[in-house]
């Protein structure tokens, strides 16, 4: 029997429109809200079936994606193999494209498209329990990113919305060039292991038309923002950069940052605002993008 092809993966930046921090729940996790979408732009994971488990990291920024050993991609691929016995394993290929400890969960997604080139090479639905429960062991953002739609995270970021139709948004991502680690800025908040959460406010809504739905995020905002300026700066000016565009409507850091957002009034005043942004500086790393 000839091998089977060579299987393909977009695993796509994960933006978080808002992100709410509830308090620090008793085991010493932080618990979120946190409204997430995905960008256009994102890694490229290949998969070539029933050859041994390895990995190769390629790509514009893999050298700065950290030891193999460590890389979610493999965690996931072998915690999937304890699970199942006899998973058809093989060489992942992963085109690094994303900035790394960037806010845009590149690892998460990374993970979750692995998940999903071994369900389609084993023949697996993406609702098996087996392969939810090691979306779950792999990394608190990787659940979400297998279905790649957006929804609404609570909890840890283990526990999801049904997926939410919202309007496309035009977007530029920018990130300095420089790492936030999550657990750095989590840190910096100080709050204390089983203090009182605040109450998770009841769901609106989503409006369907683009103004509505930027009035609605307008309203709400990035609880890590303030902390990950304190770490790096840096993040200020990509703010303060992106609200002097033309045309953007809105600016706001991605998860722990450092890689913050605009939405754009058209994909033609994005792409504008990314060529001037790149040209003025030109060591940030920017991309002109659509979330959905």
């Amino acid at each position: 029997m000839s091998p089977m092809a060579s299987l393909v993966e977009h695993a796509p930046a994960k933006v978080n429109l808002t992100l709410a921090v509830l308090g620090r729940r008793a085991d010493g996790y932080h618990a979120i809200d946190s409204l997430v979408a995905f960008a256009g732009v994102g890694d490229r994971l290949t998969f070539a079936p029933g050859v041994p488990l390895s990995l190769d990291v390629r790509g514009v920024t893999a050298r700065y994606a950290g030891p193999l050993a460590d890389n979610l991609v493999l965690k996931a691929a072998r915690a999937l193999a304890a699970e199942i016995p006899g998973l058809k394993l093989g060489r992942f290929t992963l085109d690094k494209r994303l900035p790394v400890a960037a806010g845009l969960g590149g690892g998460s997604s990374d993970a979750a498209a692995a998940l999903r080139l071994l369900a389609r090479a084993n023949r697996l639905a993406l609702g098996d329990m087996r392969l939810r429960k090691v979306a779950r062991q792999t990394g608190a953002d990787v659940p979400v990113c297998v279905d790649r739609r957006a929804r609404r995270m609570r909890g840890i970021g283990d526990v999801l919305s049904a997926p939410l139709i919202i309007p496309k948004l035009a977007a530029v991502l920018v990130n300095p060039g420089v790492a936030v680690p999550t657990k750095d800025v989590f840190a910096f908040l100080g709050l204390k292991a089983g203090a009182g959460l605040k109450r998770v406010k009841p769901a609106r809504a989503l409006p369907r038309d683009r103004d509505g739905f930027i009035e609605l995020l307008a309203g709400e905002r990035n609880d890590l923002e303030p902390a990950a300026i304190e770490i790096q700066p840096a993040i200020a000016r990509v703010l303060a950069a992106l609200r002097k565009e033309a045309g953007c409507d809105l600016a706001r850091m991605s998860g722990s940052g450092a890689t913050c957002f605009g939405l754009f009034a058209s994909s033609r005043a994005a792409a504008a605002a990314a060529r001037g942004l790149s040209a003025a500086h030109p060591r940030w790393w920017v991309k002109a993008t659509t979330f959905e």
